[in-house]
């Protein structure tokens, strides 16, 4: 059920620091009290933010019974989150740096659940609609204030520590709320139930906020920089300067063949639905998909280095070539060719249950998932921080992932709903529009051979350009 999958580099994205970078802390830095629990606290606050956005998409299949639904509406629900993402984002940022980070996490990760709470009482397709576009307004802010906070509690030779207890935290939790919100999928009310379970745990997790994180008076520049990059804010101005860089270029045309994030929104539905699995099945699923995903994160990151080490700055194109056509492959082995592993699967209502999933089964999820985020962490985001001058490594990453990817899932996620009710089928639309554009992806990164490794080396040199005013 959680959406933190949903972000394949895109709307928010932690900005890897450039290699080379000074790090050095700031001789000012006072440990904040109790400092551990608020980390912690972040940690549950974004494991229930990702899963209260998830609920749309997990327990969509008893949504659409409810109200006679198909998959135009479900794309519209995803279309909805990743365009308040883009919108909303900026305006809680700004909100932030004006009346305090930890307030207005409160506010929106905290109260601003009781409007999904609201949601599970919707009547009709179009007071849930209303109801639970709210909610995603307070939904999408949380990530990147609460990014800010954290680098509040630590130094930043300690940072990389504070993230990985967050995103520990956050992904257990995740573990966890999935499946046990899941077992109201036997329930045709179960939505209702899940809606008001995720809200009520929001508000909780605000409380904790207002308990235990405590951040300074005063918020320095570079933290406000942070935060409004992480929101997806930029200079226009830079934008000109930043497509000057080819392999950026590059990088944003081919943007639109990264469709992984499309998928997300309608896997549980061909897993309830399509395959008849069931929602409380497609929970199972999700996790373990979730557990793949997770050790992925971590996994890309060690296997991108060591290609560097064997193949040199090729080594990232070379890793990356490797994993689109693998994951494409695997996308649609498992969402398309399910049979082949489970062959008792036939097509069920979302509610009813025709069948369990195979062990076997399980086993390609969780390849799935730990194939999924190689490309970005091992490759995608490590070659821009490389190329980038440092004064536009914040805005790079603001176009290329939470603009332009933002803005390109918000569509995909409408034109899938729609062709595949025009057709009349879920897994052949997700196959074409997922596993072929990544094989297509593949081969488009044969360009990258041509510039990446003369980009890393003009990056020192293009830095002091911008400071001198030539770039």
């Amino acid at each position: 059920m959680s959406s933190s999958q949903d972000r394949e580099g895109a709307g928010q994205v932690t900005v890897p620091l450039v290699e080379g970078a000074s790090v050095d802390d700031d001789e000012l830095f006072i440990k904040p009290k109790m400092r551990t629990m608020g980390a912690v606290s972040l940690g549950v606050s974004q494991s229930i933010d990702n899963s209260e956005g998830g609920v749309s998409k997990t327990f969509f299949p008893q949504i659409a019974n409810a109200f006679q639904l198909g998959n135009t509406e479900l794309g519209l629900l995803n279309a909805l989150a990743s365009g308040a993402r883009m919108a909303f984002g900026p305006i809680w940022a700004i909100a932030a740096d004006r009346w305090g980070r930890k307030r207005i996490l409160f506010v929106v990760t905290g109260l601003w659940g009781l409007w999904t709470v609201a949601t599970g009482f919707a009547q009709s397709w179009a007071q849930l609609l209303i109801l639970y576009t709210i909610a995603l307004i307070g939904t999408v802010a949380g990530e990147p204030i609460l990014n800010g906070l954290l680098g509040s509690l630590y130094r930043r030779s300690e940072r990389g520590k504070a993230f990985g207890l967050v995103r520990g935290v956050s992904a257990a939790l995740g573990i966890v709320i999935t499946p046990a919100v899941g077992q109201w999928g036997a329930n045709p009310a179960g939505w209702r139930y899940a809606m008001f379970a995720m809200g009520g745990l929001s508000v909780l997790s605000g409380v904790l906020i207002l308990i235990f994180v405590h951040e300074p008076k005063q918020l320095a520049d570079d933290d406000r920089e942070e935060l409004k990059s992480d929101a997806g804010m930029f200079r226009f101005s830079d934008v000109p300067r930043l497509f000057k860089i080819r392999t950026l270029s590059l990088m944003a045309l081919m943007l639109p063949l990264v469709t992984s994030l499309v998928l997300f929104g309608f896997m549980t539905q061909v897993w309830a639905k399509n395959l008849g699995y069931g929602v409380k099945n497609a929970s199972y699923l999700f996790t373990v998909f979730s557990i793949g995903s997770t050790l992925s994160a971590f996994l890309g990151g060690w296997i991108g280095d060591q290609f560097v080490k064997r193949f040199g700055h090729k080594g990232r194109i070379i890793l990356f070539q490797v994993y689109a056509a693998t994951w494409g492959i695997l996308v649609g082995l498992t969402m398309y060719f399910a049979n082949w592993w489970d062959p008792d699967v036939s097509a069920g209502t979302g509610q009813s249950v025709t069948n369990t999933p195979s062990g076997l089964y399980y086993v390609m999820v969780f390849l799935m998932g730990l194939i999924f985020s190689i490309g970005f962490s091992g490759c995608v985001l490590p070659m821009v921080s490389s190329v980038c001058p440092q004064q536009l490594s914040a805005t790079s990453f603001a176009v290329l992932f939470s603009l332009i990817q933002g803005a390109l899932t918000t569509v995909y996620s409408l034109v899938v709903g729609k062709v595949a009710d025009v057709i009349g089928n879920l897994q052949l639309t997700l196959l074409v529009g997922v596993t072929g554009p990544y094989l297509l992806n593949a081969l488009l990164w044969f360009v990258f051979y041509h510039t990446y490794e003369k980009d890393v080396h003009l990056q020192a040199r293009r830095t002091q350009l911008i400071e001198q005013g030539r770039f």
